[in-house]
C-alpha cells in the first residue's frame, strides 16, 4: 500500500472541504445551452485534437488527499498515439508502487490489482488527467457545440455520460466529467502549453471526497519505446 502521511483530522477535513469547494465553485459548465446532436466524424475530429502527435514520456509529481489522509510521490506516463499507455506511480521513498498498461478503454494489466483505481477511478478519467479525450462507445448519443476558442461535447449511454470541454489558448485546458447512473464519478482539469507540453492536472471525486493533483516536470518525445515497456511487471 502507498505510504500515508496522517493529517490532523479536523484540520484535514477543513482543508479538504475548502479545496473541494473551491474546485466545485470554479468548475465551468462543460456543456452549454444550445448544444445539438452531432455525428461521429465531427466528434472524432475534436478527440484527435487532444491526442499527442508522437510518442512521449511524461514525468510528474502527484499528491492525493481525502478526508482521512494524504499521500504523494512521483510517476510517469508513456503514451503511444492514438491509445496505448503505460502508467506508473510510486509513493515517497518508493513505497506503494503501481503500474498499468492501457489500450483504449481497457486495462491489459494492473499491478498490484486495482492500485491505479486508488488514485483515478476510471480509464476515461485517467486519460483526461493526461490531456487525452476518449472517443465514444458504439451506440452512444452524441452532442456538441463549437464556438470561438471552445469546443464542448457529450457522450450519453442511458444514465451514463462523459462530457468534455476543450478551451484553446496558451495554456490549453481540457475539462472532463464522468457520470455513472447519473452520479458524478469524477471531474478533471488538465492544462498544457500550446505545443502540447503538459503542465498540471487536477481530479476531484465528490463521492469520496478526494482530490488528486498532478504536476508535470518533464516531457520527452519518443519515436518508440523498448518492447519490455509493455511487459507486465512481477507482483510486489
Amino acid at each position: 500500500m502507498p505510504q500515508w502521511f496522517r493529517l490532523d483530522h479536523l484540520v484535514g477535513l477543513s482543508y479538504l472541504a475548502l479545496g473541494l469547494a473551491a474546485c466545485h465553485s470554479s468548475a465551468p459548465v462543460l456543456i452549454p445551452k444550445g448544444v445539438a446532436t452531432v455525428d461521429s466524424a465531427r466528434v472524432a475530429g475534436w478527440v484527435a485534437r487532444t491526442i499527442p502527435k508522437s510518442g512521449e514520456l511524461d514525468r510528474f509529481r502527484w499528491l492525493y488527499e481525502d478526508e482521512k489522509a494524504s499521500k504523494g510521490g512521483r510517476g510517469s506516463a508513456r503514451i503511444v498515439p492514438p491509445d496505448t499507455l503505460r502508467f506508473d506511480f510510486a509513493g515517497s521513498l518508493g513505497v506503494g508502487k503501481g503500474s498499468a498498461m492501457v489500450v483504449g478503454d481497457s486495462a491489459l494489466w494492473v499491478v498490484p490489482d486495482r492500485s491505479v483505481d486508488e488514485l483515478v477511478p476510471g480509464i476515461a478519467l485517467l486519460w483526461s488527467v493526461l490531456g487525452v479525450a476518449r472517443p465514444p462507445d458504439p451506440g452512444a448519443q452524441l452532442a456538441g457545440l463549437e464556438e470561438a476558442g471552445r469546443t464542448a461535447w457529450r457522450y450519453a449511454v442511458g444514465a451514463d455520460t462523459v462530457e468534455y470541454l476543450l478551451v484553446n489558448g496558451d495554456p490549453v485546458t481540457l475539462y472532463a466529467e464522468v457520470r455513472r447512473a447519473g452520479k458524478v464519478l469524477g471531474r478533471s482539469e488538465m492544462t498544457s502549453r500550446a505545443d502540447g507540453t503538459p503542465i498540471e492536472a487536477r481530479l476531484t471525486v465528490p463521492t469520496v471526497p478526494s482530490k488528486l493533483e498532478i504536476t508535470y516536470y518533464a516531457s520527452v518525445p519518443h519515436s518508440a519505446f523498448p518492447p519490455e515497456t509493455w511487459t507486465r511487471p512481477p507482483e510486489p
